[in-house]
């Protein structure tokens, strides 16, 4: 019997859907054209204008202090909350697990909305630290799932023996509880700090006059200004991802 030559044509329509787009960004970038509608003949002028705007940079920079901030502060009060989830459960800890799930459930656009108006009526002025706060209220949610996944499997009799070792409480969460928990550390990490880069909805809401993020500037520009510096930026963040990508599956393999 003849195979079916379906599943190919279907894997690659979805891999044409998914990145002939990005290569067309990247084509444009070095596009003589203002607006890329025909081809204007190659050029560097849009990464050079790229570099010269320090509206890149400063949107650049907010953009990691939050995300590095968030990544940090999230991380620990996941960790909390996911061992008390884990190791208690109570009418209080069923009503903190609602409170957990409710960031991942509800709309963005509703958790900004609900933010903006809660910094409002506290009269806190609109900056970095309401998008600080705002990026940990649904980060923290997805590092205690992170970290809770992890927990289930976590065996507790190396927690035992390490006592009946004489370790100390202090000893044993830094040399056995945290080096075993640090796969979903890393991983609740890592997820944290992609979601507060990425975040444009909330933070649209919560953020004020020099607080804007690289989402933030991006829609700026692409509404006001030059959408093919924006190409190249894109195209950059791209190299840079692809390179990640490769270190990463280089590390795993010497891991192996």
């Amino acid at each position: 019997m003849k195979r079916s030559r379906m599943p190919l044509y279907t894997i690659i329509g979805i891999l044409v859907f998914l990145y002939l787009p990005l290569l067309i960004v990247m084509a444009n970038s070095f596009n003589d054209s203002r607006y890329g509608g025909e081809w204007g003949g190659f050029t560097l002028k849009w990464y050079n204008k790229l570099f010269n705007d320090r509206n890149v940079w400063e949107s650049f920079k907010n953009t990691m202090i939050i995300g590095l901030s968030t990544t940090v502060v999230s991380v620990i009060i996941g960790i909390f909350a996911a061992f008390v989830l884990h190791r208690f459960k109570s009418y209080l800890q069923t009503l903190h697990s609602v409170l957990i799930y409710i960031p991942l459930a509800a709309p963005d656009i509703l958790l900004g909305i609900s933010m903006l108006l809660f910094f409002i009526s506290l009269k806190i002025e609109l900056g970095m630290f309401t998008i600080f706060l705002a990026h940990i209220t649904f980060s923290i949610s997805y590092v205690t799932l992170v970290l809770l996944g992890r927990l289930q499997d976590f065996d507790y009799s190396v927690i035992e023996a390490a006592y009946d070792l004489g370790a100390t409480k202090g000893q044993t969460i830094r040399r056995i509880f945290l080096p075993m928990m640090a796969p979903g550390i890393i991983a609740g990490g890592l997820l944290t700090f992609i979601l507060s880069v990425d975040d444009f909805v909330i933070t649209f809401f919560v953020s004020g006059p020099g607080s804007s993020t690289l989402p933030l500037y991006i829609y700026s520009v692409m509404r006001h200004g030059s959408p093919m510096t924006i190409n190249a930026l894109t195209t950059i963040f791209l190299i840079v991802t692809f390179f990640i990508v490769i270190f990463s599956k280089k590390l795993l393999e010497v891991n192996k």
